[in-house]
C-alpha cells in the first residue's frame, strides 16, 4: 500500500505541475467526454462528477469542461474513444495495469508495447494482472491536519473500510458505494485532504531495491506521458530515498 498512496501523492504533484503547461488538459477532455457519454448531470453521474472535480483542480476553463461534456453527449461533434485495458509486468514482476482512451487501439497498444519493452518491462494478456487489483475509493489527509482519533471516528462512521497512517499521512479506504459520503463528511468537519479519488488498490506489494525500483518508476513515467494513457497502477513499495529522488527529477 506505501507504495501506491507515495507515487500517487508524487502523480497529484505532477498533474498540477503539467496543467501549467496544458499538459493534462487533452487527457481530462478525454476522460469527461467518455464520462459524458452516460449522462451530462455531473449530479447523477459520479464518473463525471470527478472528472470535473480533476479538471478545476488542473485550472481547466470552464467553457472546456462545457464543450467536453457537449462532445460526449452528442450535442457537439466530436472524437470517439475507446476504452481498453492493457495489462503488463515491469521490472521486478511488478504488475501494471493501465487504462486506455485511444481513437486507434492498433496504433496505441504497438506504441505502449514498444515502451515496456524499451524500459525493462512487457504487456500481458487479458487477467495476467487484473486480478491482483480492487477498485476503490482512496483519500489521503496530512498527519497535521487533525488527529487520528478524529479522522477515524468521523471516516469510519461515513462508511470508510480502512484508515491507516503512513508516514506523515493518513490513508482512507472506502467503498466506491461509500466513497463521495466519506469525502463529503471530511469536507464538512472543513479537513482539507491531498488527494480523493477512485483508484485500482493492489492487494499486495513487490518489494523493490533501489535500483530495481528507479527502471520501474522510469517505465510508468514513460508510459503517463503517452497521451492515450488515462491511469497508471502498480504494486510495488520502494525506498523512500527512491521516490524523493524521482520527485525531484
Amino acid at each position: 500500500m506505501s507504495g501506491h498512496s507515495k507515487w500517487a501523492g508524487i502523480k497529484h504533484k505532477k498533474a498540477i505541475v503539467d496543467a501549467k503547461r496544458g499538459k493534462i488538459f487533452s487527457k481530462l477532455i478525454r476522460e469527461i467526454t467518455v464520462a459524458a457519454r452516460t449522462g451530462g448531470d455531473p449530479s447523477a453521474n459520479a464518473r463525471l462528477r470527478q472528472a470535473i472535480e480533476r479538471a478545476k483542480e488542473a485550472n481547466m476553463p470552464s467553457d472546456n469542461i462545457k464543450r467536453a461534456i457537449q462532445r460526449g453527449t452528442g450535442e457537439l461533434p466530436g472524437v470517439s474513444y475507446e476504452e481498453v485495458i492493457y495489462e503488463g509486468y515491469g521490472p521486478g514482476g511488478v504488475a501494471i495495469l493501465l487504462n486506455i482512451l485511444t481513437d486507434n487501439k492498433n496504433r496505441t497498444t504497438s506504441e505502449v508495447r514498444h515502451l515496456f519493452e524499451r524500459n525493462g518491462g512487457h504487456l500481458g494478456g487479458a487477467g495476467s494482472v487484473a486480478w491482483v487489483f480492487k477498485k476503490k475509493g482512496f483519500i489521503t489527509v496530512d498527519s497535521d491536519k487533525c488527529s487520528e482519533d478524529t479522522l477515524m471516528e468521523m471516516a469510519l462512521e461515513a462508511g470508510a473500510e480502512d484508515l491507516k497512517r503512513e508516514g506523515d499521512t493518513f490513508e482512507i479506504i472506502t467503498s466506491l458505494s461509500d466513497f463521495e459520503k466519506v469525502k463529503k463528511a471530511i469536507k464538512e468537519k472543513g479537513i482539507e485532504y491531498n488527494l480523493a479519488e477512485v483508484t485500482m488498490i493492489p492487494k499486495n506489494v513487490k518489494k523493490l531495491d533501489a535500483q530495481v525500483g528507479k527502471q520501474l518508476l522510469r517505465l510508468i513515467d514513460a508510459v503517463e506521458e503517452h497521451d492515450d494513457v488515462q491511469h497508471v497502477y502498480a504494486n510495488f513499495d520502494i525506498p523512500d530515498e527512491v521516490i524523493e529522488e524521482m520527485e525531484k527529477e
